[in-house]
């Protein structure tokens, strides 16, 4: 078995006979939402590398404004942005009903935004520089709880 850009291909060998079926994977799309250019684009190389569809935004507001065309799975907020911080990301999401899991990220780590963050509903938090192990644990199980497997 192995992956065709976007389609599964499965080979299977009997005695008399060789099987090939193939079947369309729709890998999660996760959205990172992050000021930095550096950042989105090493987490958007980490994220695909580890099978996931990224989109890429560089504010909140371009991220709320793509919501009605294109759905993510999850989205990775950085917290510290001008005009629109991560959290007035997650908090627009959830008056706007958009119950898709947030994991937020920052470089200025504190308990009490860990805590808040948290209690608002983040999947997970993160202090940067991020560790993909932990990152990556983080959006399966995000992942795992939206879809309503674990």
């Amino acid at each position: 078995m192995w992956l065709q850009g976007e389609t599964m291909v499965h080979y299977r060998q009997t005695q008399n006979a060789c099987f090939i079926s193939k079947m369309v994977v729709k890998r999660p799309l996760i959205a990172i939402v992050d000021d930095e250019e550096s950042v989105r684009l090493a987490l958007g190389r980490l994220l695909r590398a580890s099978s996931y569809e990224v989109a890429v935004f560089g504010s909140g507001h371009e991220f709320l404004q793509s919501l009605p065309a294109r759905q993510p799975h999850c989205v990775i907020l950085d917290y510290q942005m001008p005009d629109m911080t991560g959290r007035d990301v997650q908090r627009a999401l959830f008056l706007a009903k958009e119950r898709l899991p947030v994991i937020i990220v920052t470089a200025h780590d504190q308990p009490a935004l860990r805590e808040k963050c948290l209690a608002d509903g983040a999947a997970a938090y993160f202090a940067k520089p991020l560790r993909r192990e932990q990152l990556i644990a983080a959006i399966e199980t995000a992942l795992g709880h939206a879809s309503g497997s674990s």
